[in-house]
């Protein structure tokens, strides 16, 4: 049977970071990524820089609790299983709005699932600087099988140890790793078996799921190239002013006179923007994603059309 790992967490935590790492590193791991966003247009997979690996998007609402998307997680299951020899790891990385508890149900409540997959273990991230116990982020913690507190080089050890405790109470038994930049022990998170002891008796309470209706995703596709130097004033001023609201920023940039694509990502006041691969014969266009809460959508496409070439 192919394991499974379900990589969790909220908005910002660090997941696309957490990929990357896995993807690169040498593990011995043939691995398949089947990644889940929440908003109108999917980029996730263009923020993996460096990959042999393929990625599988899926495009149909959130995988927690949209049926169409719980329908085409089982048809790429079914075309992975088909490749099996391709693939001796699956990883499903879900939205950061999303209730991994349906997610593992998949594979439960499938015959085919349950006699050629086994669900390894769910991994949840936590970020360590702005973690916020939302519902979302409890469903996440709650059910994990392992914890890795992300970006502890940015808080103190009493901030830690606080956000530890308040972990711990939500999740007694899963272990807590401690990661920067999402870098953990591969061998503590992959390949773990944390449910083969229950497999066939796990119970998983079936309960539809909907999202804090004050966070919404607002996303924009501009074919135009952008000023770099307005861009980065503008991105700065957005985040001092928003930064409080906007749980989430992240696209694919494309700016005059810049061969190379730039991956943005933001988390409230952070941001990091990195150059990437080369536009080739690809036209450059810019793909953007906010997620938050209170988006002015108008405000923001204002701001953004100010800044292009």
């Amino acid at each position: 049977m192919i394991p499974v790992t379900i990589l969790t967490g909220f908005l910002g935590a660090g997941k696309t970071t957490l990929l990357n790492y896995i993807l690169t590193e040498r593990h011995g791991h043939r691995i398949a990524v089947i990644e889940n966003e929440f908003g109108e247009i999917n980029i996730d997979s263009e923020l993996v820089l460096s990959s042999d690996e393929e990625i599988f998007e899926l495009t149909n609402g959130c995988v927690c609790c949209v049926a169409t998307a719980r329908a085409d997680l089982l048809r790429i299951l079914d075309k992975l299983l088909a490749r099996r020899e391709k693939y001796d790891h699956i990883l499903v990385e879900t939205s950061g709005l999303a209730d991994p508890t349906p997610v593992a149900q998949t594979f439960f409540a499938n015959e085919k699932m349950m006699a050629e997959t086994a669900l390894d273990a769910i991994v949840t991230l936590v970020d360590a600087r702005h973690a916020e116990l939302t519902h979302e982020a409890v469903n996440q913690l709650v059910i994990a099988d392992r914890i890795i507190v992300n970006k502890v080089d940015l808080v103190d050890a009493a901030r830690l140890e606080a956000l530890e405790a308040g972990v711990r109470k939500l999740n007694a038994t899963a272990p807590i790793l401690r990661s920067s930049h999402a870098r953990v022990d591969l061998e503590l998170i992959l390949g773990i078996g944390a449910f083969s002891a229950q497999r066939g008796e796990l119970a998983l309470d079936a309960h539809e799921h909907a999202h804090d209706p004050s966070l919404e995703s607002v996303s924009f596709v501009y074919q135009q190239e952008f000023r770099r130097d307005k861009f980065e004033r503008w991105l700065k001023s957005l985040l001092d002013e928003r930064g409080d609201d906007l749980y989430r920023l992240k696209g694919i940039v494309a700016f005059a006179g810049e061969p190379r694509r730039y991956v943005l990502q933001a988390v409230r006041r952070m941001n990091d923007l990195k150059p990437a691969d080369a536009w080739g014969a690809e036209k450059p266009a810019s793909r953007l994603v906010f997620i938050g809460r209170a988006l002015d959508r108008a405000a923001l496409d204002a701001g953004l059309s100010a800044c292009l070439a």
